[in-house]
């Protein structure tokens, strides 16, 4: 097997010896480059980049099994690379619709040139933070349910082409008058994108994970689904009890207070992995129980007024003084 494959390498290196580039290759290597890296520009901002890392691993895979002459697994390989082909189109079909739709609009290559945000520009800066909080919790106080997305690298352009366009200015009175009950756009999601409320009355996939509690409704399934999906980081406000919670990985922080909840949406900007997030669910589940009578006890459900729901209303009455 290592004289394998010294002997591939040993081709390979007489190959490239045996190149002679001229003007024009040069030229169709930098158009090619360009390509790609737009390319991967695209997908990374779009939801496949997520599907593309498990291809990548699976591709991974496959090249080892060749190197190392797993016959069986090569087999198997060489037969569905094929079905992939057609899976990949499948599987990217949104992406692939919407990319022709700007190419076909001659919105493509503003695309890709539009000015990117600044290393140190912070897409969701502390003024934006204190506006979504003080919504939040006025309408928790005034139990009016709510959801409210805060987009990230990935964008939710289907997300929003499934609501109404709003382009508006980031305030927490804005947030409210949009899900104030019985109003036209009080059903369904409301997307950010920094300091802008982008749309309302969006819809958002349903998470299909068996283990969500079954205390939690729609909304809050519907929040815990786009995360899994998307990078997004979406508050949710019960409308039942009024608690405010924070769906982001697949994981939901439940009955959070204004100051966890401020102090949670300022990481925004981090790079959260999924252990990273359960660690964060199990410290506030043990924080919890410490709040309690001082012993260990067993998870209940939560109810219609919790601690933190009360200190939410006496934050909301602040904000309203």
């Amino acid at each position: 097997m290592l004289n394998g494959i010294r002997e591939f390498l040993r081709n390979i290196l007489h190959q490239i010896q045996a190149v002679r580039i001229a003007p024009k290759n040069i030229l169709e290597i930098l158009v090619l480059a360009v390509l790609v890296y737009y390319l991967i520009l695209w997908i990374k901002r779009s939801r496949a980049w997520v599907l593309l890392r498990g291809i990548v691993v699976l591709l991974i895979f496959v090249l080892l099994a060749k190197l190392f002459e797993l016959n069986v697994i090569s087999f198997i390989a060489d037969r569905t690379l094929s079905i992939l082909v057609i899976a990949l189109l499948v599987l990217f079909q949104p992406e692939l619709r919407a990319a022709l739709e700007q190419i076909g609009q001659g919105k493509f290559i503003r695309y890709f040139l539009r000015s990117n945000r600044s290393q140190t520009e912070k897409m969701y800066p502390p003024e934006a933070v204190k506006e979504i909080v003080d919504a939040s919790y006025i309408m928790g106080r005034n139990k009016t349910g709510a959801l409210i997305c805060l987009e990230r690298e990935i964008e939710l352009k289907h997300v929003i082409s499934s609501g109404i366009r709003i382009d508006g200015v980031l305030t927490s009175a804005l947030l409210i008058n949009i899900f104030e009950k019985n109003t036209p756009l009080h059903d369904g999601a409301v997307v950010l994108q920094g300091n802008k409320v982008t749309a309302a009355t969006c819809y958002l996939p349903m998470s299909e994970n068996k283990d969500i509690s079954k205390e939690l409704g729609t909304r809050h399934r519907a929040a815990i689904g786009l995360s899994e999906e998307t990078d997004s980081w979406i508050v949710v406000v019960s409308e039942e009890t009024g608690d405010v919670s924070l769906a982001r990985g697949g994981e939901l922080l439940r009955g959070l207070t204004p100051d966890e909840l401020r102090a949670e949406l300022l990481k925004i900007e981090d790079d959260f992995s999924a252990e990273k997030l359960r660690q964060d669910v199990e410290s506030r589940r043990l924080r919890s129980r410490r709040r309690s009578s001082g012993k260990e006890t067993p998870e209940l459900p939560t109810p219609a007024v919790t601690e933190d729901a009360e200190e939410g209303e006496r934050y909301a009455e602040e904000i309203s003084e």
